[in-house]
């Protein structure tokens, strides 16, 4: 039954991403940006963590 819902899910999602991509392409473009910034913030964040670990935590 999971399994079914999940791919459902997935389904939907895809749909939902194509539907956004097809009406509005400069929204959807702004979106992916968005989400690459997050990435590569997130990605900034874990980077100083370590570094500061690295150096003794101080």
């Amino acid at each position: 039954m999971a399994v079914h819902a999940k791919k459902i899910a997935v389904y939907v999602l895809v749909v939902f991403v194509l539907y956004v991509i097809i009406t509005d392409p400069a929204k959807a473009a702004d979106y992916v940006q968005l989400g690459f910034e997050g990435i590569s913030n997130a990605a900034k964040a874990v980077g100083d963590f370590f570094t500061w670990l690295a150096d003794g935590a101080k």
